[in-house]
């Protein structure tokens, strides 16, 4: 079970404000709280076990101290792009789970549109980009929404933080609490 679980990963927190700072490996994690330098928020449920003591595996620690870190420019993915809209569709809300054409959805069935289309000039940046269903994406083609009477549901945002926009989509539900991810339905 130590291998596995020295494998994981930690969400650290800044402390007092417990803005998130980084994603860090289990053992960087404990060392910072041996050293006393941070405190467990989230427990994994795993333990690590040595010759003479057992260690609960954190999930979430914050460090006991704030610490100024200048705003990071989050830099844009398409990957970053579907979880900050959390695979929702900017255009007709449709979501992993739905029903269309009568099949249920996944997320494999979700692109990324470019709201002003690469054609004319768009870019991948996080202000002009949104998940959307392959259904509207292709109704969309390289027009701008207001051209074919397409509304957008809310108004695609640059995250505070980049890594943490993908490490959310695949880390613990846990973490979710401590990831602010803008996005308005």
């Amino acid at each position: 079970m130590s291998s596995i679980a020295l494998k994981g990963r930690v969400l650290l927190l800044n402390g007092s404000s417990w803005e998130p700072l980084a994603v860090i490996s289990v053992p960087r994690a404990i060392n910072l709280i041996l050293a006393g330098k941070a405190v467990v928020i989230e427990q994994s449920g795993h333990f690590l076990k040595t010759i003479r003591d057992q260690f609960p595996v954190p999930s979430v620690i914050a460090l006991r101290t704030y610490i100024n870190v200048p705003r990071r420019q989050a830099h844009w993915s398409r990957k970053g792009v579907l979880v900050r809209d959390s695979y929702t569709c900017i255009y007709c809300g449709v979501q992993p789970g739905h029903i269309y054409k009568g099949r249920v959805l996944s997320k494999n069935d979700f692109t990324v549109d470019h709201i002003l289309p690469k054609s004319r000039g768009g870019r991948d940046q996080w202000t002009n980009t949104a998940c959307a269903c392959y259904a509207c994406n292709h109704k969309k083609g390289d027009k701008l929404p207001n051209e074919i009477a397409m509304k957008l549901r809310w108004e695609p945002k640059t995250p505070r933080t980049s890594y943490l926009v993908i490490a959310v989509g695949t880390g613990p539900d846990a973490w979710k609490r401590y990831i602010e991810i803008p996005h308005e339905n």
